[in-house]
């Protein structure tokens, strides 16, 4: 019989697999009965096992209520022990306490009888150095009164919770009563000498009733120095609020050399007098300083409201105004050095330092707008005199960095006038200031700077190159010192009222002049390659057979460009101004470029190709402007290169259309909506006029052209091509003259020359006029906004000069260096 399997103890065991296992063949069925006893036997020893196992669990739980009740028994006798041990201890500490209680009062009634000996031996010296005290009061020994004076006041103050007993409260109040009496009879020894004019004979003796007065505490000490101050002040205010004449504001000179006199006396015999830590000479010239200022504020007063019509002298206003500021500065600088110069004494703990700035100057704060009504005039007058200075000095040589002398001028009087202003004033006075300041810059810019560049200036023949390279020097110099301004008055102007400083529109503006002086160097460009422009619009371009090198105006017309571009950008000292000058000539050229192909037609196919071939030359030469003055191999900027691109392949789709022939008309149609790209039938006309082709074949090709546009393949065409629109096709062919170029040149925001013949000389007025009359590009009004009078000219012109300035500042901002080195800067 095989043993059962171990399997029997675990807890997932199955009987019907573990008899499958056992009789897993029917031979095996004969060992059935052999099988059920093992089984009976194992179960037996379970039980047993099962029964021992219950057996001493059952003695193990008694022997553990056993122990519990053990340890409760233990613990009760543990609680019993340490009541027992605290009895003991309270018997201790009282047995203790009985014993040390009569130690206890001893040691009260020792500390009681050693307050007690203190107290009556103190109260014995209070009472000695009081009779002391009156003794010496009465033959006024000051110095030794001084001693005894700080002792008792100590004593006294031991006495204060005794004040209930009367003895106690009767030497309080004779001690008190005595303190009075010496502070009565210093004051009038004071008073009796400087009334007799012994103050020498009797110095040492006022120096050491000093020392009492120090003593009594600060409000007698206060009390001497006022009446000092007051004493000393009786004169001045007698002669100077008693008289008309020596108290007006053309004697203020005569009110501080009075001041200087008395400090001098005070510092030759009043000084020793009086402890140094008092400071009395700073408390005389506060007091002088405060009489001074009610006194002006009266005299002001009554100037503005006399009844004869005169106003007040502003001149005298400034003149009192300077010498009562230097007056305040002398002080500062007076007590401030006498401050660091004590600042290590004993005496520096009542140390309060008194600030005599505006201690006067105050009272001319509110009439401080006539004084900015005055600068108002100056520069009022200023203005037209720089109008008519001419922009550089003959005499010296020209420099690429000269700028025109009114303008640091103007600026250097602006600093002066600003320091004087917030000397007395940094609110609502150094605001108008402010005001005024951005007023006369608008003038400035308007009446000297865009009036340097128009030809009402210079004659016909326009501002020459160095003149235009001045101004635009000087509109840079003052759009950066404009900014700089601005914020020197920011940090002067009380902060409420830090915002409202804005000087920004006025720098807008002078960058706008700038940007206008560059666009006429350009144009003196251009007046340079107008004979270059005359030449390709006589050319026979419809009669052109063959395509050969360039034509012969590029070769000059490219000529022109560098030598005059070379000449101007050795004058242009700041890149980004050498980048913009480039920049906008580039767009001119290309801009010219599409109006003289608009003068030249009729234009053949051979003609466009020969155009177009003439225009890839061109841009190949303009590149190298930027490095005209460099060394030679020195490669542009590849941002300028980018730009030249961009400008010039403007070029491209109108004469790539125009090289193709009108047969078969589906082959020019097909060009037009590849390079033109729009919907126009009016500028699919403008090409066939520039083709020269007759009005009776244009209907069949614009009919191809509607057909053709109305195709799906072409309905995401544009209505109108920004090329062609501006263009205006007239229908003669002029020989000469640019005529629709202005329309043209609208598109890089270039002023209109006008039809008819070109005239270099107008060329500069018409860029000038151009920010005048406003200019679209720069969201400036349209010249209709300009309907109104002179002042809203004026107003409409500053708002394009601003709006101008903006673009070119934010156009100018990305640059990056090129063109001329900075290092001779």
């Amino acid at each position: 019989m095989p043993a059962p399997s171990p399997s029997l103890d675990s807890a997932e065991y199955d009987p019907i697999d573990h008899l499958n296992a056992i009789f897993a063949h029917p031979s095996t069925l004969g060992s059935v009965s052999a099988t059920a006893d093992a089984l009976r036997c194992y179960q037996d020893d379970l039980d047993e096992d099962i029964a021992d196992f219950v057996a001493s669990q059952s003695a193990s739980d008694a022997d553990s209520v056993q122990r519990i009740q053990a340890a409760k028994a233990e613990l009760a006798d543990l609680f019993k022990k340490i009541e027992s041990v605290r009895e003991r201890a309270m018997q201790t500490e009282q047995t203790i306490t009985e014993m040390t209680a009569d130690i206890k009062r001893l040691d009260n009634t020792k500390r009681n009888l050693t307050l007690s000996m203190t107290a009556l031996k103190r109260l014995q010296m209070l009472t000695t150095a009081y009779e002391q005290l009156r003794s010496l009061s009465k033959t006024r020994q000051y110095r030794e009164c001084a001693q005894l004076l700080q002792a008792v006041i100590q004593l006294v103050a031991h006495f204060k919770s005794y004040r209930s007993i009367d003895q106690i409260a009767t030497l309080s109040r004779n001690v008190a009563d005595l303190q009075r009496e010496l502070l009565e009879q210093v004051c009038e020894d004071f008073e009796v000498t400087f009334a007799k004019g012994e103050v020498s004979q009797r110095k040492v003796m006022l120096t050491e009733a000093c020392l009492v007065v120090d003593a009594l505490g600060e409000h007698p000490r206060s009390r001497l120095i006022n009446w000092y101050c007051n004493t000393q002040l009786r004169e001045y205010r007698q002669v100077f609020r008693g008289n008309d004449e020596a108290g007006s504001l053309d004697n203020i000179s005569r009110r501080y050399s009075w001041f200087n006199r008395m400090m001098k006396t005070y510092d030759v015999e009043h000084a020793t007098i009086f402890p140094p830590y008092w400071k009395v000479n700073e408390v005389l010239a506060n007091t002088f300083c405060e009489g001074t200022r009610d006194d002006f504020k009266g005299i002001l007063q009554r100037s503005m409201r006399r009844g004869d019509g005169q106003t007040l002298d502003v001149d005298l206003l400034l003149s009192c105004l300077q010498e009562t500021l230097n007056f305040e500065h002398s002080l500062e600088r007076r007590f401030n050095n006498e401050s660091r110069s004590s600042s290590d004494t004993m005496a520096s703990k009542d140390d309060k330092p008194h600030g005599f700035s505006q201690a006067i100057s105050e009272a001319f704060e509110p009439y401080m707008s006539l004084w900015v009504e005055s600068q108002d005039k100056q520069l009022a007058a200023l203005v037209p005199k720089y109008r008519q200075q001419p922009l550089r000095n003959a005499e010296e040589e020209f420099s690429a960095q000269t700028v025109i002398p009114s303008s640091t001028e103007l600026f250097h009087f602006y600093r002066l006038t600003l320091a004087q202003c917030a000397k007395l004033s940094t609110g609502t006075r150094l605001l108008e200031l402010s005001s005024t300041f951005a007023k006369y810059l608008d003038q400035y810019g308007q009446q000297v700077l865009y009036h340097s560049l128009s030809n009402e200036r210079h004659g016909s023949q326009g501002a020459s190159i160095q003149d235009i390279v001045v101004v635009l020097n000087t509109a840079d110099y003052c759009y950066m010192t404009c900014n700089q301004l601005e914020e020197k008055i920011r940090s002067r102007i009380d902060e409420e009222l830090r915002e409202k400083v804005d000087l920004q529109s006025q720098a807008d503006a002078f960058m706008g002049i700038a940007s206008a002086s560059v666009r006429m160097l350009v144009a003196k460009v251009q007046i340079a390659c107008e004979p270059s422009w005359r030449e390709m619009r006589n050319t026979p371009w419809s009669k052109l057979e063959s395509v050969g090198d360039q034509s012969t105006y590029v070769a000059e017309l490219l000529h022109h460009v560098k030598d005059t571009s070379a000449e101007i950008l050795k004058y242009l000292h700041k890149q980004q101004y050498a980048r913009a000058f480039s920049d906008n000539l580039v767009d001119l050229m290309a801009n010219t470029y599409i109006g003289n192909i608009v003068q030249s037609k009729p234009i053949s196919e051979v003609g466009a190709e020969q155009m177009l071939l003439d225009s890839y030359v061109l841009k190949k030469g303009f590149t190298e402007i930027p490095t005209l003055n460099e060394e030679p191999g020195t490669a542009p900027p590849a941002s300028f290169v980018k730009r030249v691109n961009q400008s010039m392949s403007k070029i491209d789709p109108l004469l790539k259309t125009l090289q193709v022939r009108p047969s078969p008309p589906e082959a020019l149609v097909q060009a037009y909506l590849i390079h033109i790209a729009d919907k126009s039938d009016t500028n699919f006309r403008k090409i066939l006029d520039l083709k020269g082709i007759r009005k009776a074949e244009q209907t069949q090709l614009q009919d191809l052209f509607a057909a053709f546009r109305a195709s799906p393949n072409h309905e995401n065409l544009v209505q109108n091509s920004p090329l062609l629109t501006p263009l205006q096709i007239q229908s003669a062919h002029i020989g000469t003259g640019i005529g629709s170029l202005g329309n043209a040149a609208s598109v890089m925001g270039t002023p209109s020359l006008g039809g008819g013949k070109f005239d270099p000389a107008s060329f500069g007025n018409a860029i000038i006029n151009a920010a005048r009359d406003g200019v679209d590009r720069f969201g400036s009004p349209a010249p209709g906004q300009l309907a109104g009078g002179d002042g809203e000219a004026k107003g409409n012109l500053n708002e394009n000069l601003k709006n101008i300035g903006k673009f070119f500042r934010r156009d100018v901002g990305g640059f990056r260096g090129f063109g001329r080195s900075e290092e001779g800067k």
